[in-house]
């Protein structure tokens, strides 16, 4: 696949989100399974959730652990995102 860009993630995340129940969640692998192959895609999982903190910051999505919500830098193991109180900024850019 071709070089994928931080915008490129950001819409994928808001695309995968939208295209779900509003209380649903997504993986970050998800996310970039869609993006690179099957054998690059587990590479750039800091890449989805570094683009998943930036917008965690921006109040687009929130992330989560069970169902409380984590601060990205300070948690370890496995994420979700979902959408954030700021949710409808994100799809302006879909």
């Amino acid at each position: 696949m071709g070089e994928v860009d931080n915008g490129a993630i950001g819409a994928s995340i808001s695309t995968m989100l939208a295209a779900r129940k509003p209380e649903s969640s997504i993986c970050p692998s998800e996310v970039a399974r869609e993006l690179w192959s099957a054998d690059e895609w587990c590479d750039h999982m800091d890449d989805v959730r570094a683009v998943a903190a930036e917008l965690a910051n921006q109040g687009r999505v929130r992330i989560t652990q069970g169902d409380n919500e984590v601060d990205l830098a300070e948690v370890k193991g496995p994420i979700r995102i979902r959408r954030g109180p700021k949710w409808q900024l994100s799809l302006i850019h879909i």
